[in-house]
């Protein structure tokens, strides 16, 4: 059990706010790395480029045991003083934008921008540079520190470098702390139910006369989508389903014969996403019965279980406190990345944002630099308290 010693020994503000200032030393290295990894595509499945600079990063520091498993995953050891404990630093490499795109980054004065930097080029960048900040600060931590780079988290990924990480790790993990880029105040300790899927629509060929002439399959798009709006009306607040992507692309003139609706469905509970689930199944279903010239479908891509740490666990009360501490804003929001798969392995996780920024998910998406400071010192700051409380097995 934590006591008030051990957290006034870690969130004492003005050990902090100098350990703020210390980050200064780091500051352009970080922002190299934030640059090259930015630039280097890593579309979900295809991320070897962005785990061979990582695998380079951690190399040049000296880590210990650098390897890469079957999931492409690629991770590096901190070596601690006590060998037998185990800390997991982890941030998914992954990005949503194809090799094709244009990934160059945009410098301003206080600000980066480009695709996929927040999400997640800036949690990659401080994987990358963190070997060096500890030894900046003069930090030995007892545990073993594993920093580990994970692939295929978006979309049809399903978290799959995660979970087969921890499905094939031969050591104990007694703590974990995932890095986003965005945004700076996030604290996440519990994860939601979530199933994601795709409706295809497809026509069985060109109606120069019938229904479908003017709009192709837009008229049946149109007719899900209806039928989402509906769904999510009958379960609010307790499940939502969130639409990401209508795509139907054809030209101006010409009526598009497919189509395709992304969407998410989310709740705390599981029980509701998958009632919500169904019913999105049986209205594709009837849809499809209506239409005799189109093939209307539906995939379930992936699914995620509800997990919580729990507000009053010792980690997420310590790194409130260290927040505090450092003028940042808390801001608790459930998370549906990496920190599932830890919590649903019983890991005790919390994920915590890095700066400020926003446009997530647009080729405009963009970091503010001025309290990066202030992000470094949190993460380093919750990774020692971490460290002070870890055992073979970590209870709240």
């Amino acid at each position: 059990m934590s006591t008030d010693t051990d957290k006034e020994r870690f969130c004492e503000p003005g050990r902090i706010i100098f350990r703020k200032d210390q980050m200064c030393n780091v500051r352009e290295l970080l922002l190299a790395n934030v640059v090259m990894a930015a630039e280097i595509p890593a579309p979900t499945g295809s991320e070897k480029l962005l785990t061979r600079f990582l695998s380079d990063r951690f190399t040049e520091a000296g880590l210990t045991d650098i390897a890469s498993d079957q999931a492409g995953n690629i991770a590096g050891v901190i070596p601690g003083r006590d060998r037998q404990r185990n800390l997991l630093v982890a941030a998914h490499v992954d990005k949503i934008w194809p090799e094709a795109d244009d990934h160059t980054v945009a410098v301003k004065v206080g600000s980066m921008s480009g695709r996929g930097i927040a999400d997640n080029s800036l949690g990659v960048a401080v994987l990358a540079t963190l070997p060096l900040i500890l030894e900046k600060l003069g930090i030995e931590l007892e545990s073993n520190v594993i920093l580990l780079g994970t692939t295929r988290s978006f979309g049809r990924g399903d978290l799959a470098g995660m979970r087969f990480f921890l499905e094939n790790i031969d050591k104990p993990i007694a703590g974990a702390l995932c890095l986003e880029g965005i945004e700076l105040g996030r604290l996440s300790h519990a994860s939601m139910g979530m199933a994601r899927g795709e409706v295809r629509v497809e026509l069985f060929g060109e109606d120069s006369d019938g229904e479908f002439s003017h709009a192709g399959a837009i008229l049946i798009l149109q007719q899900v989508l209806s039928g989402l709006f509906e769904l999510n009306q009958a379960h609010q607040p307790e499940a939502k389903i969130l639409i990401g992507t209508v795509d139907a692309e054809s030209g101006y003139n010409v009526p598009p014969l497919s189509g395709e609706i992304r969407f998410e469905i989310r709740g705390g509970d599981a029980d509701q996403v998958e009632v919500v689930e169904r019913g999105v199944a049986d209205l594709v279903g009837r849809i499809d019965q209506e239409c005799d010239d189109a093939l209307v479908s539906v995939e379930m891509i992936a699914h995620r279980q509800p997990g919580d740490l729990g507000a009053d666990h010792k980690f997420v009360s310590a790194a409130k406190e260290i927040q505090d501490c450092l003028g940042i804003d808390t801001e608790l929001h459930p998370s549906i990345s990496e920190l599932a798969a830890l919590l649903e392995a019983e890991i005790p996780a919390l994920t915590l944002g890095i700066a400020e920024g926003g446009n997530r998910h647009s080729p405009r998406e963009t970091i503010q630099l001025e309290r990066l400071p202030e992000g470094l010192a949190q993460i380093v700051s919750v990774i020692e308290f971490m460290d002070s409380q870890l055992s073979d097995k970590v209870t709240s």
